[in-house]
């Protein structure tokens, strides 16, 4: 399929290009530990298509060319050959992607064979982000996964086979009967697949989710936070050793170019388009959201209507304390100005390195592995 020529970028944020992101809001089962929008209802999977072209037509003057685009979910890959191909032709169409544009898609493991594959390199796809959650049967059982660890290890060599050089796998820790050496294990197992970036994601229980509704009941109980901290620690030492570097709370990438260059701009405020139900956009100070709501969605599209149920203006400050709590959250930390403005205090810098939480170098303040422990405290160190 022929891609838009790349034009001259508009004026953003900050100087970055923009990222755009697809939310695909249909699944076959749901997990009982998500809490992002989707429904295993199929029926209206042509409408909320058709409503996405016509959202993509809503925008598609106010971006310059995107540098990245993620499709995401729910399930991108429960979606059939011609669904995404009308979707890409639909991208071409209203939109510009960059030429070295990162283009990553959700994957799941039961969906993955050798013709999706190729398909979805024909259609300019260059990093895959494969949900495995687990190699342990048990594990995929508890969190109901549609795959078993056979089928997520058969997925990934299929992936390595077609020639996907850029691909990571989300792993989870932290669940019941989970054991220090079982966790390493299934480190050991996704390494031996080399991929280029690991997502390890705590076992959390959101209150509107089956696995969250069963823990308020007491049947199931969630990490104390000594284990929680351990289990942290143990893997970012575990993955440093094998040569990852730990660049997000939750993220590892093989090297600085195998980062995602999609979630940075969440981080930076760089400015990002997000189409589909529930799905987000930052431009300009401003975030808006859609309608968490395939119906709501669609009519609003039929009407004309961008579907944004709604919306913020950032004051400074807002923007400045966000800048700490996303920047805390990852190995760029924050400058010296958004930390303190235009008088850092000395008595301040001594406390912090001294805390051990965080570093200062080339003037920025870089938070540590213990410091990401405690990354949502320390904005709290730095004056008002």
């Amino acid at each position: 399929m022929a891609q838009k020529a790349a034009t001259t970028s508009k004026s953003t944020d900050i100087g970055e290009a923009p990222g755009l992101y697809i939310h695909v809001p249909f699944c076959v089962t749901k997990c009982p530990y998500c809490d992002f929008y989707s429904v295993t209802d199929f029926s209206a999977k042509d409408a909320w298509l058709h409503a996405l072209q016509a959202e993509m037509d809503l925008y598609r003057h106010d971006f310059g060319p995107f540098e990245t685009l993620y499709i995401g979910g729910g399930t991108p890959t429960m979606l059939s050959d011609r669904d995404l191909d009308d979707l890409f032709h639909g991208l071409h169409t209203h939109f510009s992607l960059c030429t070295d544009c990162e283009i990553t898609i959700e994957a799941n493991p039961d969906d993955i064979t050798e013709d999706k594959l190729v398909f979805l390199r024909s259609l300019g796809v260059n990093r895959l982000s494969m949900g495995v959650q687990s190699f342990e049967e048990n594990e995929l059982r508890f969190l109901k996964r549609r795959h078993t660890a056979a089928g997520a290890e058969k997925a990934l060599s299929l992936a390595r086979k077609a020639g996907f050089t850029n691909f990571g796998i989300d792993l989870m820790y932290g669940l019941p009967g989970q054991t220090d050496d079982g966790w390493l294990k299934t480190l050991r197992t996704a390494l031996a697949f080399e991929p280029t970036h690991l997502s390890c994601y705590e076992l959390t229980f959101e209150e509107t989710t089956a696995l969250g509704k069963m823990k308020i009941a007491g049947q199931i109980a969630s990490l104390t936070e000594e284990e929680g901290r351990g289990l942290f620690l143990l893997t970012s030492r575990f993955l440093q050793e094998h040569g990852f570097i730990h660049y997000e709370i939750s993220n590892f990438a093989r090297g600085d170019e195998y980062c995602s260059r999609h979630n940075r701009k969440y981080w930076r405020h760089a400015p990002y388009l997000g189409l589909g139900p529930a799905a987000h956009s930052f431009q300009h100070g401003v975030r808006w959201w859609n309608y968490r709501s395939i119906e709501q969605y669609c009519k609003a599209a039929k009407r004309g209507l961008k579907p944004a149920e709604g919306s913020e203006t950032l004051s400074p400050g807002q923007l400045r304390l966000e800048r700490l709590f996303l920047g805390l959250r990852t190995r760029d930390g924050v400058t010296m100005d958004d930390a303190f403005g235009e008088s850092p205090s000395e008595m301040l810098l001594s406390q912090i390195r001294a805390s051990g939480l965080a570093t200062i170098r080339r003037n920025r303040i870089i938070p540590t592995v213990k410091g990401f422990l405690v990354a949502d405290r320390l904005p709290l160190m730095f004056p008002d």
